[in-house]
């Protein structure tokens, strides 16, 4: 009987060659142990956190390489193992491509979180977090499309668990500075979430486009009219004086 602290051999080969796993593609049980000490099971359950964590990394790798349509046995090509190995540690593949979810939606809001705590004039505050989520969505435009056709396997709870931390962290910031000011913290939260979310529908919407505008660009439209508002986006803009509305005209 194998010891628990003794990892299948997962790039085990056949006869034909290549690596393999258990018979069969069905999830396979790990294996049952004599109970063993605390050192020999922390080390075995620190391996099995490791491993993990590189299939999902390869999972990651096989999307950017295959596309979005990618497959339970490019994943155990890249990864070099077989399907029954990535069983071993993922019941199905709607929990691998939860997985990635979870890497790509943290590694967001890793991006977000430290421009939101960073900035804290107001309008440089909402510039600072619109591209940084920008940036983060534009670095990887293969792995956006996958995240973004495979909601079915529950992803889009994890992006919307994501978006929830983005806006808790920014309504405090908007918050802290309202207090600052005198005035009513009130609107924070729903602002917060205001701006997430259409940051994140209009986010979709340029990457589905094959991003029709730069970077920069549609940061600062969007930026103008979340600080400024309509009549901002109106100010702003290079109307003719008979387009402007009356109180506008001098």
């Amino acid at each position: 009987m194998q010891s628990i602290d003794e990892p299948v051999n997962e790039l085990a080969s056949e006869p034909g060659g290549g690596p393999v796993g258990e018979p069969g593609d069905e999830p396979v049980s790990e294996p049952v142990s004599e109970p063993v000490n605390d050192g020999r099971r922390t080390r075995w359950e620190q391996h099995r956190r490791d491993r993990h964590a590189e299939l999902v990394s390869a999972a990651i790798d096989a999307i950017v390489r295959h596309g979005p349509g990618v497959d339970m046995a490019q994943v155990a090509r890249v990864a070099g193992v077989s399907k029954p190995v990535l069983y071993r540690y993922f019941a199905d593949k709607a929990q691998l491509w939860r997985a990635v979810g979870e890497r790509v939606a943290a590694s967001v809001v890793g991006a977000v979180a430290p421009a939101i705590e960073r900035v804290r004039e107001e309008r440089p505050l909402i510039w600072t977090t619109i591209d940084a989520y920008l940036a983060a969505i534009e670095s990887n435009p293969e792995l956006y499309r996958y995240l973004m056709s495979h909601a079915e396997d529950g992803i889009s709870v994890v992006v919307s668990a994501s978006s929830r931390t983005t806006a808790a962290a920014l309504a405090r910031v908007i918050g802290d500075r309202l207090r600052a000011l005198g005035l009513d913290a009130g609107p924070a939260e729903p602002w917060a979430y205001g701006m997430v979310a259409m940051v994140q529908a209009v986010g979709d919407w340029w990457m589905a486009q094959e991003r029709p505008m730069s970077r920069t660009a549609l940061t600062e439209y969007l930026t103008t009219l979340l600080w400024q508002g309509i009549a901002g986006v109106r100010e702003s803009a290079d109307l003719p004086h008979h387009l402007l509305a009356p109180q506008d005209r001098t």
